[in-house]
């Protein structure tokens, strides 16, 4: 058993979990945040991109100098890889001119109003917010919007679905996932990536369903899939579409929420 001294000591970070955020501007003019790591498992340095942008990795014995230098040998090879993840610029008031909603590019007009927040009008997005609101007060209102406008669909399609169900999910939750798209806990609660809302609406209503099977079969099964192809018989097309764009749906989100 730890010692009650060790308990109430402070932590202290081991070398692997050491990081820090570097600005990287490249040919186009962007801004771009890299995630520097130190390792003590890497062997040598590496860059990667992911749908949460991209990462320099160093290993104990290499300077922060040799980092920097093979970051700036490499600009042009992260620009490749990070249009290839869709990576969307960050929302920013007034150069933000377009966002992403139910597999389409809404117009965004700009609106100075007391609190940020976003509504939908006509073929576009309206945009609200102080003029001294900051990216996080900004980031705040449209994962509000997206989260309010994803719970209304899925409020619209759920009632379809309730009765061939042994029970109904005991919670529904909205969150920001960075691999899978759904997921059934044991205890009932449905999680679903809020980036489906940013895609097709058959592909969101097909996870949706995806995840209400579970309730019947907990595998995947010939039995699950056969209650899948019942409720949702174009099932493939939208596991195509994932398999397509499902990397910059998930890329846009992160970059327009955490960017």
């Amino acid at each position: 058993m730890p010692s009650l001294s060790r308990l109430l000591s402070p932590s202290t970070k081991s070398p692997s979990t050491l990081r820090d955020t570097l600005s990287l501007q490249l040919d186009d003019g962007r801004d771009i945040e890299v995630l520097r790591v130190r390792d003590p498992r890497a062997r040598r340095i590496r860059l990667s991109v992911s749908e949460r942008g991209a990462r320099l990795t160093l290993p104990l014995r290499a300077s922060l100098v040799a980092g920097d230098r093979f970051l700036q040998q490499h600009r042009d090879w992260l620009a490749e890889q990070l249009a290839a993840h869709g990576q969307a610029p960050p929302l920013r008031r007034d150069t933000t001119t377009a966002l992403p909603l139910r597999g389409a590019l809404l117009p965004v007009r700009w609106h100075c109003g007391r609190f940020s927040h976003v509504q939908l009008a006509g073929d576009g997005l309206d945009f609200h917010a102080p003029e001294r609101a900051g990216p996080a007060a900004l980031q705040r209102a449209l994962r509000d919007f997206y989260e309010a406008q994803a719970r209304s669909d899925i409020g619209r399609w759920l009632p379809g679905y309730l009765p061939g169900l042994p029970r109904p999910p005991s919670r529904i939750r909205l969150k920001v996932m960075s691999s899978q798209w759904g997921s059934l806990a044991p205890d009932g609660t449905l999680t679903l990536d809020l980036a489906l809302l940013l895609g097709r609406p058959e592909a969101f209503e097909y996870v949706l369903v995806h995840e209400l099977c579970h309730l019947i079969h907990a595998d995947h099964s010939r039995g699950f899939w056969r209650e899948v192809e019942q409720r949702c018989p174009r099932w493939r097309e939208a596991r195509d579409y994932f398999h397509a764009e499902g990397r910059q749906l998930k890329a846009s989100l992160h970059a327009l929420l955490a960017g």
